[in-house]
């Protein structure tokens, strides 16, 4: 699916890598770009619509779906980030939740509110923004990494399930992107902008899934191992 000439609806869309992929599907000559966020106050971008949209909320996912009924490609791009000691934290629990509210649930919600618009079109896709966290062990990202695992997992379901009414569904795994969400992480980055030309190339090519950099690749290759990445990872991910 070519994003020219679609509509497009992206969660977490007022910074970071939910504005990179509205700017780039308006570069690339989409018909419409609606920008979900929680708070549209401030948000200026030039032929971009911007959509209150709170992941966690029923009613304001039901309100934007009703406004924005013309959408072919849905990015479930939204999603939120928390530091704890590690698995066996005090606060794993409280901060799991919350995750989950918002990186699995959100997902969840989003998805169903769109699904019937986009079983009415001829040709629709949905993008699940996931995470190489769900093969990597980094124990002060336990939360995060079970509520990405649960959105992979759910994903898969996703696409089998939709295989047959004409609706592609595409996974993007990637590492630490250089965004607001991960500014407090000292670890080698990728851009934004980048993730999003290598994710919308890869939805033209009719691509299930794509590994949006290295680090992510590698992972990925070493799931059939006889020790794979996600019990001793490879060397420099660390």
């Amino acid at each position: 699916m070519d994003v020219a000439n679609n509509t497009v609806f992206i969660t977490g869309a007022n910074r970071g890598l939910g504005l990179a992929f509205a700017r780039e599907a308006l570069r690339l000559g989409a018909s419409k770009v609606y920008a979900g966020m929680r708070n549209t106050s401030g948000f200026n971008e030039p032929g971009i619509l911007p959509v209150r949209i709170d992941v966690t909320d029923k009613a304001s996912i039901a309100a934007a779906a009703e406004l924005a009924a013309d959408t072919t490609l849905l990015i479930n791009n939204a999603g939120i980030a928390a530091l704890i000691d590690g698995p066996l934290a005090d606060d794993v629990e409280a901060q799991s939740q919350r995750l989950f509210d918002t990186n699995y649930y959100g997902v969840v919600r989003v998805t169903q509110a769109f699904e019937q618009i986009l079983s009415a079109k001829p040709h629709a896709a949905i993008i699940n923004v996931l995470s190489d966290i769900v093969w990597l062990p980094r124990p002060f990202l336990t939360p995060y990494a079970a509520s990405k695992a649960a959105a992979w997992s759910y994903t898969n379901q996703l696409r089998f399930h939709l295989r047959d009414r004409g609706i592609e569904v595409l996974g993007l795994h990637v590492g630490f992107v250089d965004t607001d969400l991960t500014s407090g992480i000292d670890v080698p980055k990728v851009s934004p902008e980048d993730v999003v030309r290598q994710t919308y190339d890869a939805l033209a090519a009719g691509k299930s899934e794509i590994m949006a950099d290295q680090g992510t690749a590698l992972l990925k290759s070493t799931l059939a191992d006889e020790v794979p990445g996600y019990i001793t990872p490879p060397e420099g991910l660390f």
